[in-house]
């Protein structure tokens, strides 16, 4: 039996009218009935956005028409970027070569949410990034629209404004200019923390990953301002470590005693009088031992600010077991890049396991 040979032009015509109708019809349907694509869509316009404002860096540093103040953070992010790559070994790529001014002073809003009566975090899962305990909007009114959404089915929320966000080296991100109000010791940081995203990410692990970027940015920032001779703003980065150390073991202590709590109160009542007495207990510490402590920041901020579970869960993320990255970083002589070295051997030697536990261990054995 013979077979006739296909009819190209008519294949070729089909698949051209599949790709201009087909696919359009299936996109134009996910939005319509998936709020999770309709979120990654308006997030896919705003990132596009920022990136149609790029400006590349060096050609503002140039322009005599650019601001000396500007100019001047401009020159410093470009020094943290080139001591980021060539000292700490962190992977640049195109990051931070070029700026965006987004024309308002909040980037976006970051929602956390946690159940009530535990110490839960609410997660979202996307492509890439896997399972995370927040979710960023570029549009406030929707920000606050979920935070309402999740209030009113039980949950604890806390939105906070974000002025920076990291595409984990998969776009050439932008310095912006929401990021442009820190002081000089903070935009380092910064940089160097979201670099550290770049650099090292383990999916589904995020205390661990955004723990792990604050480490490398103070004490990185640290090590940089050293190198420059500027001994102030080194100063300020190790006091800003050890501030962040301080909250550290406080958040830690206050989830311990929470997650105690409700493991044993009673359901109903009983759960929101634990609550209040622990949270009257985390005002005190605030305003009393662990605020007078503090050397950076403004200790009346943390105890006159809303406390619920999602605020503890959202203060964590950024601040679970730094003592255990700074003994790496005493281990391997205070130095900045060989402790990024030393923590992403023990990470990616031991696959599949916690990241934490995976710290205990040593390169190529296995922690207990």
């Amino acid at each position: 039996m013979e077979r006739r040979s296909p009819n190209w032009g008519r294949v070729v015509r089909r698949l051209l009218l599949w790709v201009v109708l087909g696919v359009p019809a299936m996109v134009l349907l996910a939005l319509l009935v998936s709020s999770d694509a309709r979120y990654l869509a308006r997030a896919g316009c705003e990132e596009a956005r920022i990136l149609l404002r790029r400006k590349a860096i060096p050609a503002l540093v140039a322009n005599a028409n650019t601001s000396a103040q500007l100019r001047q953070r401009l020159q410093l992010v470009l020094a943290a970027r080139a001591y980021a790559a060539d000292s700490m070994h962190l992977s640049v790529g195109r990051t931070y070569t070029t700026y965006a001014d987004v024309k308002r002073d909040t980037l976006l809003l970051v929602l956390s949410a946690s159940r009530r009566d535990r110490l839960r975090a609410y997660t979202w899962t996307y492509p890439i990034v896997g399972s995370v305990p927040y979710k960023g909007f570029f549009d406030f009114a929707h920000a606050r629209a979920a935070a309402a959404e999740l209030e009113g089915e039980g949950y604890d929320t806390y939105l906070r404004p974000a002025s920076a966000f990291s595409t984990l080296g998969y776009f050439s991100d932008p310095l912006l200019s929401t990021a442009m109000s820190r002081d000089t010791m903070e935009l380092v940081a910064t940089v160097l923390h979201e670099l550290a995203h770049n650099t090292l990410y383990v999916k589904n692990h995020t205390a661990f990953d955004e723990s792990f970027a604050s480490f490398v940015g103070y004490r990185g920032a640290q090590a940089f301002f050293r190198a420059r001779g500027d001994t102030v703003d080194a100063a300020r980065a190790a006091a800003r470590w050890r501030d962040e150390r301080i909250l550290d073991v406080f958040y830690a202590e206050l989830g311990r005693r929470l997650d105690s709590a409700y493991a044993s109160a009673p359901a109903g009542s009983g759960v929101e009088a634990v609550r209040e007495t622990l949270f009257q207990w985390a005002r005190v510490q605030l305003k009393g031992p662990v605020g007078q402590s503090l050397e950076t920041y403004d200790w009346r901020w943390y105890a006159t600010s809303a406390l619920n579970n999602a605020v503890v869960i959202a203060q964590r993320l950024y601040r679970m077991n730094l003592n255990l990255f700074d003994e790496i970083y005493l281990q391997n002589g205070a130095d900045i890049a060989e402790t990024i070295r030393a923590i992403e051997v023990r990470v990616f030697t031991q696959p599949g396991q916690d990241p934490y536990q995976a710290l205990y261990s040593r390169p190529g054995v296995p922690a207990d």
